[in-house]
């Protein structure tokens, strides 16, 4: 499965990209995110809870942030294990772009692979979860990011 986007953000390109390194920014993010926290400058460990269809399961795994060029945006791989609903890896490349003084532009590309129970539920289900999943997390990540009015 594979997502390719952009999310407009009201805050300038300098704030993004720190809230896009903070892990307390991000927990609060993530769609389910139980807790997530830096192993390493480069790493981090996470805990999810996510409800697809008629499976809900606890993932626990690690992100690595490769590719980095700040402010500019990096690459992330991802990988998950829900126990018996199955497995989710993937990763994205994320791009910042500034529109103009305060208005960022967010670039995403994304590739994900799911085994399991997961796997079994259609491939319509799951792109339509992955999508609005994706689309929770930028909502909440622009109205965290973005300077209160």
């Amino acid at each position: 499965m594979q997502m390719n986007d952009n999310q407009r953000i009201p805050a300038s390109k300098a704030d993004v990209w720190a809230a896009l390194n903070d892990p307390d920014i991000l927990r609060r993010c993530i769609p389910g995110c139980q807790s997530l926290e830096m192993a390493s400058p480069t790493e981090m460990v996470a805990t999810v809870v996510l409800k697809v269809g008629p499976v809900k399961a606890t993932f626990s795994g690690k992100v690595t942030l490769t590719d980095i060029d700040a402010p500019n945006g990096y690459r992330i791989i991802g990988e998950g294990s829900g126990g018996v609903a199955g497995f989710a890896k993937g990763g994205a490349k994320v791009r910042l772009e500034e529109e103009s003084p305060g208005i960022t532009l967010l670039h995403y590309e994304a590739d994900a692979q799911i085994g399991g129970k997961l796997a079994q539920l259609g491939s319509r289900l799951i792109d339509s979860t992955s999508r609005k999943l994706a689309a929770n997390f930028f909502e909440s990540f622009a109205a965290v990011v973005a300077p209160s009015s």
